[in-house]
């Protein structure tokens, strides 16, 4: 087994997974995040909406400031964003301005995701969707099943 087998997209979406359980844990909506760069984790996040009291603390854009400190500059270039729910608009805009090169999703979200808004990417960013789908999507649902529950 080679080392590039060992750090795919399955390997860094789990690694997106264990965040979005981290949010859940918490009470927040379940989406995780890391950022990659040379098969190498520099940037983590999970949605805090709920726990900072702010719209914007998406776990994209958690994960998006994280890198950006990381590598001391605001662009996100040789960069793959890997997360468990496609980006809604406002972070597939940020992720636009920071020149991410690719962003590999989870789940769909067809109602509030960026791919049926028709919100624009980069011109060189590549994105590809459905990696562990099944898995991002259960976590999702689990969720929001509990919240209905709880009220």
């Amino acid at each position: 087994m080679t080392m590039e087998h060992i750090f795919d997209d399955v390997y860094f979406m789990r690694k997106a997974l264990q965040e979005a359980e981290i949010a859940f844990e918490k009470g927040e909506i379940p989406v995780g995040a890391v950022i990659v760069i040379d098969n190498k984790i520099i940037a983590r996040g999970y949605n805090l909406t709920e726990t900072l009291n702010d719209v914007t603390a998406h776990a994209e854009m958690q994960a998006i400031t994280a890198a950006a400190n990381f590598l001391g500059g605001k662009y996100l270039k040789n960069c793959t964003l890997y997360v468990t729910l496609e980006p809604c608009q406002m972070c597939a805009g940020a992720l636009y301005w920071s020149q991410i090169s690719k962003i590999v999703y989870g789940a769909r979200d067809p109602e509030r995701g960026c791919i049926n808004l028709k919100t624009k990417l980069h011109p060189k960013t590549k994105i590809k969707g459905g990696v562990l789908a099944e898995e991002t999507s259960d976590l999702l649902k689990r969720f929001f099943i509990m919240k209905r529950n709880l009220n």
